[in-house]
């Protein structure tokens, strides 16, 4: 029997339509189901975090801005009657919600806020909190409150600490002057010390410099701090780079100290300098006066130079310089001491790091004498020399721990050291300090119990002191800091 034509076509048409009803029920179904939302008070929001928390921040300047995810995993849509900030604007949080800022213009909240099943929808914070006319950090808190359809309100805590701080914004100093406040004190711009004026740091001063900020001197500069209430110059910025990295252990927070041909006498003791682009720089000055004293003092994790000091008188003692991405300690020309110093060149932030310690001869009164310090990193070679007249150089290296090819050092110049070998990793290396870690970027630079450079210092020359004011033994050790004997534990 054969099947008229005109019958299998209609039979394909029904077919076909069927199949199109399917697929439009299906999509109905679909819609329907995403656009069903539910009043029940079983139905709640899951949240990627707790709680917001910001740490301490200093009062009037903006934190950086935290995020997190609202999640709808409920089965149903929920629609938000109001997002709010509990305290409106009396705190000084910031919330946008889903690309809409809750502001004045929005009264602080926002109406009618649906987020389907399985959707989610994203909450920036940050904070500029007023000042709170305290000298010590306080708590400020607030919520933003979801409130459901349903009645249900779910809050997310917002925290930080508030410090308020004394912010001098391109601050000139044109007279003597001792700097003072019970505030920390924030520097933005340029410190600028007139030709003439001293600027005197008191110990147990702490210096928060901003993004770029420097301290140029053109005059004098005192860092007296002591021990156990040391100065501290670092970047501003309080908060975590990563859970594990807070910025101020992150290079380059800010620009160093600059000083100019005019500035002469000099001194920084027992303070701490980290994190800057260069930390210090000297610019060229009559080597007949001296431009600066160094003594008991670190400087460490710096993006440019540790200490560049350009054809001048300098003396650096009892000094950590560590941790720079170009030379952590480099003289050009001049004339330098260097005493019970620890030089370690372990940046960890670009493999194209400096040397530990770079010299070179620039004019006829170029003078070097370095000893009893360690001078050691990553590299085979840390120690780079750039002598373009011999007859007119003078250095020696004596009684120092230093990491480089004994073929390339002028033997008549250096003297009773010690050659770490570029294959131990035992003792050489990074393995003369107590702690090197370079996943969490923790450095300690005390001496371990193994190290080369313990009791290894002349005792005729070396500091009767370490950098924390420590009594040396009969036996000095190397480098800035006397390790702990066992018979001391």
């Amino acid at each position: 029997m054969t099947i008229p034509k005109s019958h299998i076509l209609t039979s394909r048409v029904h077919i076909i339509t069927l199949f199109i009803m399917c697929i439009l029920t299906c999509i109905q179904s679909s819609c329907t189901d995403d656009n069903s939302f539910s009043a029940s008070p079983n139905n709640r929001l899951a949240f990627s975090i707790d709680s917001i928390k910001l740490d301490t921040l200093f009062s009037t300047v903006p934190s950086p801005t935290r995020t997190f995810w609202v999640y709808n995993n409920s089965g149903d849509g929920i629609r938000c009657s109001n997002i709010r900030l509990q305290n409106g604007n009396q705190t000084g949080y910031r919330v946008n919600v889903n690309g809409i800022y809750l502001g004045e213009a929005q009264g602080y909240q926002i109406y009618d806020e649906e987020i389907r099943k399985g959707d989610s929808i994203r909450v920036f914070v940050e904070l500029t909190s007023p000042n709170n006319g305290q000298d010590t950090p306080q708590l400020v808190e607030d919520n933003i409150i979801f409130t459901l359809e349903s009645g249900v309100q779910q809050e997310m805590p917002l925290k930080a600490w508030s410090w308020d701080a004394d912010i001098r914004y391109n601050p000139v100093v044109e007279s003597n002057i001792v700097l003072s406040s019970t505030k920390p004190i924030i520097v933005y711009g340029t410190m600028k010390v007139n030709e003439g004026a001293t600027l005197t740091i008191p110990a147990g001063t702490t210096l928060y410099m901003h993004n770029g900020a420097t301290i140029d001197v053109y005059g004098r500069l005192i860092c007296e701090g002591s021990a156990g209430n040391e100065i501290t110059i670092r970047g501003d910025r309080l908060d975590n780079m990563f859970d594990y990295l807070p910025y101020d252990g992150v290079s380059g927070q800010w620009g160093g100290i600059i000083f100019r041909e005019s500035s002469y006498d000099n001194a920084i003791r027992f303070t701490d300098i980290h994190t800057a682009n260069t930390a210090i720089e000297c610019d060229s000055a009559d080597v007949a006066r001296q431009k600066l004293t160094i003594a008991n003092a670190t400087i460490h994790n710096n993006k440019g130079y540790g200490v560049l000091a350009n054809h001048c008188r300098t003396s650096i003692e009892n000094t950590q310089i560590t941790n720079s991405l170009n030379d952590c300690l480099a003289i050009h020309g001049g004339h330098t001491d260097v005493n019970n110093c620890t030089i370690a060149q372990f940046y960890p932030f670009d493999g194209n790091r400096g040397a530990a310690l770079s010299f070179s001869n620039a004019k006829t009164t170029d003078y070097l004498n370095v000893r009893n310090s360690i001078i050691t990193g990553y590299g085979d070679d840390v120690i780079e020399t750039n002598i373009i007249d011999t007859i007119s150089s003078d250095y020696s290296i004596d009684h120092c721990t230093i990491r480089c090819q004994k073929e390339n050092i002028d033997t008549t110049k250096v003297k009773d050291c010690i050659y770490e070998d570029i294959e131990d990793t035992t003792v050489a290396g990074w393995k003369n300090f107590n702690n090197i870690d370079t996943e969490l970027l923790r450095y300690d630079f005390s001496l371990s119990p193994r190290s080369l450079a313990i009791d290894a210092a002349d005792a005729n020359t070396a500091l009767p002191t370490d950098r924390n004011a420590t009594r040396r033994d009969d036996k000095p050790d190397m480098g800035c800091y006397e390790a702990v004997k066992k018979d001391e534990e």
